[in-house]
C-alpha cells in the first residue's frame, strides 16, 4: 500500500509560478512510475506530466510542455511539479499518482494504481 500526500496548492495571479509536492509513504518508492492529473467539477481528469522511476523519461501535455518541470528526489519519496507561467485554464485540483512500473511512463489515469486527496490550484486573471 502506497500513500500519497500533495501540497503546495494555492491561488496565485496569472503569470505567476506554484510548486507541486507529493510525499509518497513506503519503502518502495523508487519503483514508482509517478504522475500528475488535474480535474476540474464534472469533467475527466486529465493527464499533465509523468515521470519514470529514474528520472529519466519525463512526458508532458502540450497545454503545460514548457511551462510546467517535473521533478522526483528519490531519496525523499516526494516527486514535484514546478508550475511557471501560470494560466487561468490551469486552475483545477491537482492530483499525483504511482504507478508500479520499471517501464516509461503512461498517460492514461488507468494505469495508475495509487492516488493523492488532491490540491487546488486557483490562478487569477
Amino acid at each position: 500500500q502506497v500513500q500519497l500526500v500533495e501540497s503546495g496548492g494555492g491561488l496565485v495571479q496569472a503569470g505567476g509560478s506554484l510548486r507541486l509536492s507529493c510525499a509518497a509513504s513506503g519503502r518502495t518508492f523508487r519503483r514508482y512510475a509517478m504522475g500528475w492529473f488535474r480535474q476540474a467539477p464534472g469533467k475527466e481528469r486529465d493527464f499533465v506530466a509523468a515521470i519514470d522511476w529514474s528520472g529519466g523519461i519525463t512526458d508532458y501535455a502540450d497545454s503545460v510542455k514548457g511551462r510546467f518541470t517535473i521533478s522526483r528526489d528519490n531519496a525523499k519519496n516526494t516527486v514535484y511539479l514546478q508550475m511557471n507561467s501560470l494560466k487561468p485554464e490551469d486552475t483545477d485540483v491537482y492530483y499525483c499518482a504511482a504507478e508500479i512500473s520499471d517501464r516509461g511512463v503512461k498517460r492514461g489515469p488507468g494505469a495508475y494504481d495509487y492516488w493523492g486527496q488532491g490540491t487546488q490550484v486557483t490562478v487569477s486573471s
